[in-house]
């Protein structure tokens, strides 16, 4: 789960990340990012529409990408708002599969803004 602190909540924010931040797509998710000049911790939200499935596989894939999201919480700018928003493909893919879609909308997010993208384990960028 995401820490209280890092979730977004209000529409605005969420209109802001999506409206007047980068945005990166891949097969099973899109990714906006704004990075704003705050000095709060950084804000993600999620966006799973009808479009995925019924409630339950909505609620899932939204488990899973906060799941995912926790763990990636350090590669973002502080007081940046991360939006992503899942594509219909991602309610039948593998946990792995979405983890590397996520990690490579990340890195090109981030590269946009300037920060340098860790390198994975296994060589790749």
């Amino acid at each position: 789960m995401l820490p209280s602190a890092s979730r977004m909540r209000r529409g605005d924010e969420f209109a802001d990340a999506i409206r007047r931040g980068q945005r990166a797509g891949r097969p099973t998710l899109v990714a906006h990012m704004n990075v704003g000049e705050g000095e709060g911790p950084p804000l993600v939200g999620f966006v799973v529409s009808k479009a995925i499935g019924d409630a339950v596989t909505r609620n899932r894939v939204k488990r899973r990408l906060r799941h995912l999201m926790r763990t990636r919480l350090d590669r973002l700018p502080r007081g940046s708002l991360l939006v992503v928003r899942a594509n219909p493909a991602a309610a039948s893919a593998r946990s792995e599969h979405l983890a590397a879609e996520l990690d490579i909308a990340l890195d090109r997010l981030l590269r946009r803004w300037g920060s340098a993208p860790r390198t994975l384990t296994d060589g790749r960028s």
